[in-house]
């Protein structure tokens, strides 16, 4: 099925006045670095949370899942919600319980009580990242909401990369219970923002006074032309990037013998592009067009996995995971931009499912790579490259008349 874009609904343009500024989506969006930061520090600790709670390696594996399950679920809540109550409601909402959630992880006790709190973590941060995308609708006409949601990503991006990174070269000298509480007290810091900033960041807007339930939302959502498709292409880009990503660390460790330390630099240049050229991405897909830009974002994801799969040298390996980063961010805001056009009277929806398809697919992405590994790591690499070079030929196809 192919996109056409006078199948679209009218777009309403953001009055002049209400268009935000780069710091205020950059003040909106730092929620989210935090947020990904903290979904991303874990991982590296598992190994140490095992052996602190005497708990195999099997439970305490399902650290990760329950966050990502809790979050992905809920964001088809939240974003809707934000319609009908407002995005600075659901924002402040979703922060404090993240905050309290993050600081009550510091002092937990056992595997179990983790997994609890990562569960409730997960689905109280849930209506952040959905909400910005829907709250940068608002503020942005369609044509240059490429440029806004170029920084929301690269913030993205970064607390993934910082997070896997930073995150675990802290915790080696802070501890990991202080590494929840700075995050507790930086999403305290940025809420404070929010509040303070409030007139500025979130003007009145109308809200939607639609009783219908959820269901009928996301139905009417994705009986628009193309949506399907969409995010579709959604779940592929997050499970291609969630199943390579989870693995980069065994990658450095096998090939290169790196250590703890080594695996967090090597694996810092992920964000990099992201949160340096975010916004001049998001200007180029909004100037030359996402036909382009969302195809070409999934083929240099390809290549540069098949280009790993063949052991280059450390330092050529460094800049791939660089390239391997603005990939992601070639195709996330640019696919965010265009379910931003769904509905112009659910965007919490449209943004809702967004999140929702993402997410499950960066579940799925690290389940995929996990079975089929056996056949070896480099083998499993070459099978993700193939996947998304098969998938760009197919959004050339599918995107070419948005």
């Amino acid at each position: 099925m192919i996109i056409q874009t006078k199948d679209l609904p009218a777009i309403t343009v953001s009055p002049s006045h209400n268009r935000a500024s780069k710091g205020e989506v950059v003040i909106v969006s730092l929620a989210t670095f935090i947020i990904f930061f903290q979904a991303f520090m874990v991982a590296p600790l598992l190994p140490e949370l095992a052996s602190l709670f005497g708990s195999t390696v099997r439970q305490t594996s399902f650290i990760e899942p329950v966050y990502l399950l809790g979050y992905g679920v809920f964001t088809l809540v939240y974003a809707p919600l934000s319609d009908r109550y407002g995005r600075f409601k659901i924002i402040v909402y979703s922060l404090c319980l993240f905050i309290i959630f993050s600081a009550c992880t510091a002092f937990v006790e056992s595997t179990n009580q983790m997994i609890l709190l990562r569960l409730l973590t997960g689905i109280s941060a849930a209506g952040i990242a959905p909400t910005t995308i829907s709250w940068i609708s608002d503020r942005f006409p369609y044509a240059e909401r490429g440029y806004a949601l170029g920084i929301f990503f690269g913030c993205m991006a970064g607390g993934m990369a910082f997070g896997s990174s930073v995150g675990a070269l802290l915790a080696e000298f802070v501890g990991w219970e202080t590494l929840f509480l700075l995050v507790a007290f930086s999403g305290s810091i940025v809420l404070l923002l929010n509040v303070y900033y409030r007139r500025r960041l979130y003007p009145d807007m109308p809200k939607s006074s639609s009783q219908v339930s959820l269901l009928t939302i996301f139905r009417e959502i994705l009986s628009t032309p193309g949506a399907k498709g969409t995010y579709f292409f959604v779940f592929e880009n997050g499970l291609f990037h969630s199943g390579v990503f989870a693995w980069l660390g065994v990658y450095f460790y096998n090939v290169y013998h790196l250590n703890e330390r080594g695996i967090g630099l090597a694996l810092l240049g992920y964000g990099i592009p992201g949160l340096l050229l975010g916004p001049a991405l998001g200007r180029m897909a909004d100037r030359i067009g996402r036909k382009r830009i969302i195809p070409l974002g999934i083929v240099l994801g390809g290549v540069t996995v098949m280009l790993l799969s063949c052991i280059p040298s450390l330092s050529i390996a460094c800049m791939l995971v660089a390239i391997l980063s603005l990939s992601f961010d070639l195709t996330h805001p640019s696919l965010a931009t265009i379910v931003t056009s769904f509905s112009k009277k659910n965007a919490g929806g449209s943004t809702g499912l967004f999140a929702f398809f993402l997410f499950m697919g960066y579940g799925f992405g690290s389940l995929l790579f996990s079975l089929l590994v056996s056949i070896g790591l480099v083998e499993t690499l070459r099978i993700f490259g193939l996947i998304a070079i098969t998938a760009s030929f197919v959004a050339n196809r599918f995107f070419r008349f948005v």
